[in-house]
């Protein structure tokens, strides 16, 4: 930053950090900005059809969870109620990426 307002090097340097310090912390904004957007982003997703979670396939009775790849071969149990096997397998999953992340 250079500045040259003043006729005083003190106030000219006083200035030029006061202008500094605000650009800095105008790209420390924008970075955790864009960082908290992407992360929505990442979250909410598209919306498209690609994007599912879960199908359930009557004639095969099968039941796949796309977001951690379990197949299951109990659509009947799994329409019933007896969601264990989904469940568990959703926890343990959930376990591996918090292990994961720290």
């Amino acid at each position: 930053v250079n500045c040259r307002d003043e006729r005083s090097q003190h106030k000219n340097k006083t200035k030029a950090m006061r202008i500094l310090r605000s650009r800095l912390f105008d790209q420390i904004q924008e970075r955790a900005r864009s960082q908290r957007d992407h992360a929505r982003r990442t979250l909410i997703g598209s919306g498209d059809r690609s994007q599912r979670i879960r199908t359930y396939n009557f004639p095969q009775n099968r039941v796949t969870d796309h977001r951690i790849g379990l197949t299951l071969y109990n659509l009947d149990q799994v329409i019933q109620g007896d969601l264990l096997a989904l469940t568990r397998a959703l926890i343990n999953h959930d376990r591996r990426e918090q292990l994961g992340d720290s």
